[in-house]
């Protein structure tokens, strides 16, 4: 293989925003963030809002509490009423 073309591969934590869940597995992504896991080393933290701790096609429930739909959550973001 060709130095200096490739991507950094290295161990990282993803973590489940909705459930807290992690795991530590290997990616070419990065992170500010870090976190030490149970082995004692310290990796970057991914946060993630689906894993399949919570996606219903694993769980075959909704886990999270319902968020709103996608206007919904517009409508609160920018502090507007649904028209009547």
């Amino acid at each position: 293989m060709k130095k200096g073309i490739h991507p950094h591969y290295q161990k990282v934590v993803f973590m489940d925003t909705n459930s807290g869940y992690q795991f530590l597995t290997r990616s070419t992504m990065g992170s500010s963030e870090s976190i030490e896991w149970e082995d004692g080393g310290t990796y970057p933290l991914i946060k993630v809002e689906v894993s399949s701790d919570t996606h219903p096609f694993y769980t075959g429930v909704q886990k999270f509490a319902d968020r709103g739909g996608r206007a919904d959550r517009f409508m609160k973001k920018y502090n507007m009423e649904r028209p009547k």
